[in-house]
């Protein structure tokens, strides 16, 4: 250990006992256009005019409730949330959540990570996925020089505003690229306000702009298929859509450019702002789609964080709240409205099944195609 001292600030210095042995700033990138990618948005997306795929009658009647939790959910003001894992893109349900949105059916979007990449990539390139068996052997899963280096490029921006992950690359969707300032600029503001909000974000962006040569100035990016893109959608009809990532979940933590601050600063400023819509939830409905870590951990962290400011200044709880979980597992062979199954049971450890089961709300579990159920909720409501 060493140490300094400069005035009364004292500097610590604490040699690291496991450095890295690899230099993941030399992880080779290839093309996305060199990609065999295996969806295209021609193929997948949706026609919310056509008719839903066929589900089970019990899934055709949970539709029908959800729809009308829905409505009811509207006339009295409360949040409409619909939280939804990647594959509800991935299978073309973009449309849908779109026709939700421009009628006012949802206030709120959250998604994984994941999720954010089929979108970008749609947007951008019209087509995303690969084959995670064939391209692991080979060292190339992930490694797609645009998909890292504009998603990152994307939150290196926004951050410089306050945005989160969803805002700024809905944005970054929406407008085309972005506009950087100079390096120089950005180390005059991190000198002069050292103090300030958004240094680090300052700090993170010269630093990217000075290790990968990227110029200030306009950063023109063009997605040849943005509508089709949940997050430019959301962004210009102005509803909220929080992200919320895993550090090395996503292919883009396979890139040079990827920084976990810059990741988990939007993520948390999103984590944030997925709290306010947690508390327009009385009388409101949740929808998790296909989402089994993601929905229910985020969930009941905010909720929980939601009660706890709530009580403090003597408000009651988030109550009358309905969710509707779905996804293509049979939920454990158990029926959730009984309640929750002993520890015995091997349903107890489905998390997306009991997180949501112990939010104080009325839950529903539906074994369904997310896709479908969304298409037969849309059709009810649109």
């Amino acid at each position: 250990m060493a140490s300094s001292h400069t005035g009364k600030v004292r500097y610590v210095c604490i040699d690291m006992p496991h450095p890295p042995r690899q230099n993941w700033s030399t992880l080779r990138v290839r093309p996305l256009a060199e990609r065999r990618s295996l969806t295209s948005i021609h193929d997948i997306l949706v026609d919310p005019d056509s008719a839903p795929a066929p589900v089970s009658a019990d899934a055709a009647i949970r539709a029908r409730e959800c729809a009308d939790s829905v409505r009811r959910a509207r006339d009295r003001n409360a949040g409409i949330v619909l939280m939804f894992g990647a594959h509800l893109l991935r299978n073309g349900a973009a449309p849908l959540i779109d026709r939700m949105m421009q009628r006012g059916w949802l206030t709120h979007l959250a998604t994984n990570g994941a999720s954010t990449i089929h979108d970008w990539e749609y947007a951008f390139a019209g087509k995303s996925t690969e084959s995670v068996e064939e391209n692991v052997s080979t060292g190339t899963f992930g490694g797609w020089d645009e998909t890292g280096r504009h998603i990152h490029l994307a939150l290196l921006t926004g951050s410089l505003r306050g945005e989160g992950y969803g805002q700024a690359l809905g944005r970054y969707i929406a407008e085309d690229g972005a506009s950087l300032p100079s390096a120089d600029e950005l180390a005059r503001w991190i000198s002069s306000e050292p103090r300030h909000a958004l240094t680090s974000a300052r700090a993170s962006l010269l630093q990217a702009m000075l290790r990968f040569g990227i110029p200030g100035g306009a950063l023109p990016v063009p997605h040849a298929f943005k509508e089709t893109s949940v997050l430019a959608r959301a962004f210009v009809r102005e509803v909220p859509f929080t992200v919320h990532p895993g550090i090395g979940y996503d292919i883009i933590a396979n890139h040079p450019m990827f920084d976990g601050a810059v990741i988990g600063r939007a993520a948390g400023a999103d984590f944030r702002l997925f709290g306010d819509s947690v508390a327009t939830l009385d009388g409101g409905v949740v929808i998790s789609a296909g989402s089994a870590i993601m929905a229910p951990q985020v969930f009941e962290k905010s909720l929980s964080a939601v009660n706890n400011l709530r009580l403090a200044h003597g408000k009651p709880a988030i109550s009358g709240l309905s969710i509707f979980v779905v996804d293509l597992q049979d939920g454990g062979a158990w029926d959730w409205t009984r309640g929750e199954p002993p520890r015995t049971n091997p349903a107890y450890y489905l998390r997306f099944c009991k997180s949501f089961r112990r939010m104080g709300g009325a839950m529903r579990y539906v074994q369904a195609d997310h896709v479908a159920f969304l298409h037969h909720v849309c059709r009810e409501l649109c």
